[in-house]
């Protein structure tokens, strides 16, 4: 059974603020708390119910494993409908991004990127396509948000995300950055090479002026159909996949 303190502490990393404060943030679900238990990153306690124990008989001994209840669970869970698993996983302090790790790749650059899905998602995608770092602006939504850790369904475990202030940064790397923007070019007849940046925008206003000015080559996803625009998470996949189909010819 869990104290009310406990109930406390793990409902209050709902929200940025007592993550910051605690260095901590929560993992649900069976698969995803394992993602993490064979990474790189802490987890402190698993909370789990009586059903899923057997299952969890094969997992590190090193950790510490709670049994709760169902009730205890939902209490916790950010979920309408919660897993039977939660790992209480430790915020990590990453080393100062060295540029020089960025060559010989591709990276993303998130400007602004305001939906949790949408982040989760690209975080998701990064994964498939074996990109291992993106470079965020301090403004992106939080990378431990409840629901970008849920939409990465564990892929969080395998790539760093980084946050800073992109204007000061993007001058320093001395690589090619592709922005995604509609008046580019077609990326089809673009030539990406083997290694650099892609900026994707905010999903409203798309890259912003001051990062606009750092982009060396502006591309587009060609438009066959009706459709304004498209959600940045499946531009990002569409333009990675490009990018990797092209690094293999």
């Amino acid at each position: 059974m869990l104290s009310k303190s406990q109930i406390s502490l793990l409902t209050s990393l709902q929200y940025k603020k007592f993550r910051r404060e605690h260095g901590f943030f929560l993992v649900e679900g069976y698969k995803s708390v394992v993602e993490f238990i064979n990474s790189a990153y802490q987890v402190d306690t698993v909370y789990h119910t009586p059903a899923i124990a057997p299952k969890l008989l094969k997992l590190s001994r090193k950790i510490n494993f709670q049994e709760i209840s169902l009730n205890d669970l939902e209490k916790i869970s950010t979920l309408k409908t919660p897993q039977e698993v939660i790992g209480l996983v430790k915020i990590p302090v990453w080393p100062v991004l060295n540029y020089n790790n960025l060559r010989k790749k591709f990276s993303l650059v998130l400007d602004s990127v305001q939906d949790p899905g949408n982040m989760g998602t690209i975080i998701r995608t990064a994964d498939w396509f074996g990109i291992h770092d993106i470079i965020c602006s301090e403004d992106t939504v939080d990378v431990y948000n409840p629901k970008v850790v849920q939409a990465t369904m564990g892929s969080l475990a395998r790539v760093n995300v980084h946050y800073t202030d992109l204007t000061k940064v993007l001058p320093q790397v001395d690589l090619p950055i592709f922005g995604a923007m509609l008046n580019g070019e077609n990326m089809y007849n673009t030539n990406f090479g083997s290694e650099g940046l892609l900026v994707m925008g905010n999903e409203g206003n798309g890259i912003s002026p001051a990062i606009e000015q750092l982009i060396t080559s502006v591309v587009t996803i060609p438009r066959v159909g009706n459709a304004e625009s498209l959600n940045v998470a499946i531009a990002t996949a569409i333009l990675c996949s490009e990018i990797k189909r092209n690094s293999m010819k």
